[in-house]
């Protein structure tokens, strides 16, 4: 049995076991691939298992030996599913692993929003606070998050468990899930129309589909409270960039929080990146020890589950 895992370093910088791999069969771990390198590192391998690596109906049509192709990620499309399956390939992902890490990225990126921690410390650090004639100051407005209205798009874990946290902050939570009809009780169920226009904070967790792509845009934006907060922990594409910055600069959005953008690496000109009140992190939001260390766990216990012939996180 042999394995390869074209890109593990964002997954495992080194800081972790590849044990539970080398446990199955013969590994073989490429810290990054290229496109054109795939065909060649995978040829002689049955076990393919790749992070953010594309692997397109063309790839898959060259892969003669691979039987079963892991995706290090809940998100599964960089991966072809269909062509796969045509070709007689498992496609699995790994869901669930980073529920806790993403739910509390949303309050980091939150926090920082209405406090401003970050900023004040480097004026202290610098020497400000010293130099103050008042024993106190602050450079932007406060904002307490105890009886705003959060609302919470795309209910499944990592929202769910962001509405916990909401509670425990005394904000009143709301939700829509375009899959879901039975809340639980944490979390009142409103339209996606009423969820735009009765939050104070807008935090996004649905997957990116067609439907879902870009759907926060100049209209959607126009339906929100003036002065609303976004965070988006989910994926990058389900914001127009163009449409957002726009927003932001006119202050008709707060502020924003974003750890994804619609290209990782952004580029250089993106109009996010230059806005004072846009708070950017670099899609860090699954990668604590803790989650990792989760992900790699349970993306083995996929492989070993589909060699004892059980299809588990199966996707095709």
């Amino acid at each position: 049995m042999k394995i390869v895992i074209l890109d593990g370093y964002t997954c495992n910088p080194h800081d972790l076991s590849w044990d539970k791999f080398t446990e199955i069969g013969e590994l073989t771990v490429y810290d990054r691939t290229d496109q054109w390198e795939i065909v060649k590192r995978v040829k002689d391998a049955d076990v393919l298992l790749t992070n953010k690596t594309v692997i397109n109906k063309e790839t898959i049509h060259q892969l003669n030996n691979v039987k079963y192709i892991g995706v290090l990620a809940t998100g599964y499309n960089v991966v072809d599913v269909v062509a796969a399956k045509e070709k007689g390939i498992v496609v699995t992902n790994v869901p669930g692993y980073s529920t806790n890490s993403v739910a509390q990225h949303v309050f980091s990126l939150l926090l920082e929003i209405t406090a401003h921690v970050g900023h004040h410390d480097q004026t202290v650090k610098s020497g400000r606070w010293s130099k103050s004639i008042d024993f106190c100051y602050w450079d932007y407005p406060l904002m307490e998050l105890a009886n705003k209205t959060f609302g919470v798009l795309g209910y499944g874990r990592i929202g769910k468990q962001s509405a916990i946290i909401a509670k425990a902050f005394g904000m009143n939570v709301i939700a829509y899930d375009r899959g879901r009809t039975n809340h639980d009780g944490i979390v009142e169920k409103v339209s996606i129309e009423e969820l735009f226009e009765r939050s104070d904070i807008i935090t996004l967790h649905v997957p990116l589909f067609d439907d879902t792509k870009e759907i926060i845009n100049k209209h959607s934006i126009s339906r929100m409270k003036d002065g609303v907060i976004l965070i988006n922990t989910s994926r990058g594409p389900l914001i127009n960039e163009n449409d957002l910055a726009q927003a932001l600069i006119s202050k008709k959005v707060k502020a924003a929080g974003l750890d994804v953008l619609t290209q990782e690496p952004p580029a250089s000109d993106n109009p996010l990146i230059p806005l004072e009140n846009c708070l950017i992190t670099p899609h860090i939001a699954w990668a604590p020890k803790e989650a990792r260390e989760r992900l790699l766990s349970i993306a083995a216990d996929n492989l070993k589950q589909f060699l004892s012939g059980v299809d588990q996180n199966k996707v095709n």
